[in-house]
């Protein structure tokens, strides 16, 4: 039985992801941070498709020590894991993270971030293993990133959301070089313009007018899905995808100096707050 893990997933285009892999009869991880919003949406999953087995695991990406709680669970569950689909994300926030970063980046890139890596034992461990981060078409609109501008409270909602979905992409870019030797995959992707949670911060009138002109949840999954599940992919790595096809990053997405220094920004920016060696977490 395939094990996937699919980070923000109890609504929107992670609960749509969740339910496809589900319905295959797998073993899918509901990482979300509310137990009481993901319990209703585990027991309909449960009932929906008895061959899976479905559980939750409590995750909140704005804060690294949630982030470490979270990787210690799954690797000393003894457990194996072949899939991790980093799909929780934010936009239109201001604000800081618990650790003091960027809300906006720190959730959708830096969270990520440490809890792949604090995975990777256990994703090189499995015959295939695969790592899918969900970026969005937004990533364009990044020309570079301003690494002071990571740790500002209130640093343009768009231009954060989109430094974020650039390093999405960057990170899958630069952990496929990093992984060449393993049997472990990476991909990125856009899923479209969703009308899915990840606007929730966004004033009401300006939300519901936008959300008219999205597309299904279901729809958004499909990308998810495949770069988690399609046997062509299986030794294809580092690629950026949109409706289920491969599709060219912007330029800037593709600078390997600039992956290069966003990982190892990364690495110092939660060695900050978690201490060196923050990678090493307890195995059953």
């Amino acid at each position: 039985m395939t094990s996937y893990l699919v980070t923000g997933s109890n609504t929107g285009i992670g609960r749509a992801t969740a339910e496809a892999l589900a319905a295959k009869g797998s073993r899918v991880i509901l990482a979300a941070r509310s137990q009481e919003k993901t319990m209703p949406v585990l027991q309909e999953i449960r009932a929906r498709f008895p061959n899976a087995e479905v559980e939750f695991l409590s995750i909140d990406l704005a804060d690294l020590a949630s982030v470490k709680a979270a990787a210690t669970t799954v690797m000393s569950s003894g457990r194996p894991l072949d899939v991790l689909i980093n799909n929780a994300g934010l936009a239109g926030s201001t604000g800081r993270t618990k650790d003091g970063f960027q809300l906006t980046f720190g959730t959708n890139h830096l969270g990520p971030f440490a809890f792949t890596e604090m995975l990777l034992p256990l994703l090189t461990a499995t015959p295939q293993g695969r790592i899918v981060n969900v970026a969005s078409e937004a990533h364009r609109g990044a020309k570079g990133i301003n690494w002071d501008a990571l740790r500002e409270f209130d640093k343009g909602l768009i231009g954060a959301y989109s430094v974020s979905k650039l390093a999405n992409v960057l990170y899958a870019k630069e952990l496929a070089r990093r992984l060449v030797a393993t049997r472990v995959t990476t991909s990125s992707l856009h899923p479209g313009v969703v009308a899915s949670d990840i606007w929730r911060k966004l004033p009401a009138p300006v939300r519901v007018i936008a959300k008219l002109f999205m597309i299904s949840n279901e729809k958004g999954a499909q990308t998810s899905v495949y770069c988690a599940t399609a046997p062509e992919l299986a030794s294809v790595s580092g690629r950026y995808y949109e409706k289920s096809a491969e599709k060219e990053p912007s330029a800037v997405a593709k600078d390997e100096a600039l992956a290069r220094e966003l990982y190892d920004w990364s690495d110092s920016a939660v060695s900050s707050v978690l201490g060196q060696g923050w990678r090493e977490v307890a195995r059953s």
